[in-house]
């Protein structure tokens, strides 16, 4: 009786280790397309509190028509603050935040509706009569380490 043939294992283990480097390969792509973001805030004059931020990845979640990126709460406890984000999508962002002195989880207004607490926004953009606009607050996450510094006067 003839032996059988070596042939077909063969085929099978070259696929089986094809397969496998295949899939180590695009793992590294995806893990190469990964952002990370590091915001930090300067410019706390009270170091009580928290500093509220979100990270808006679109015009209608900057708006408050979809759910932010992400939110944080940031302990006030120095001059200046960081917030990281890891495995972040490449992409436009735009950071919102107030600093909560008095840690009620709201940003305090007079009565005429003006903030009475610090507040900011990405690429230190201001608004008129308002929050800044999407476009003014917008920057661009790029593969790798990304960062941005905002006052938060």
């Amino acid at each position: 009786m003839p032996k059988p043939s070596l042939q077909p294992r063969r085929a099978l283990k070259s696929t089986i280790a094809l397969t496998l480097l295949l899939s180590i390969a695009l793992g590294a792509v995806t893990a190469a397309s990964a952002a990370t973001l590091t915001v930090t805030f300067t410019g706390l004059k009270t170091l009580t509190g928290s500093v509220m931020m979100s990270l808006s990845a679109s015009p209608e979640a900057w708006d408050g028509k979809a759910p932010p990126t992400d939110r944080r709460k940031i302990p006030a406890d120095a001059a200046a603050v960081t917030a990281t984000f890891a495995d972040l999508k490449p992409g436009t962002y735009a950071v919102r935040a107030f600093h909560d002195i008095d840690g009620d989880g709201k940003l305090n207004t007079n009565p005429f509706g003006m903030p009475t607490e610090p507040y900011a926004f990405s690429n230190n953009a201001h608004g008129s009569m308002g929050p800044a606009s999407w476009g003014d607050a917008v920057f661009t996450v790029t593969d790798g380490d990304n960062r941005q510094t905002i006052d938060i006067d």
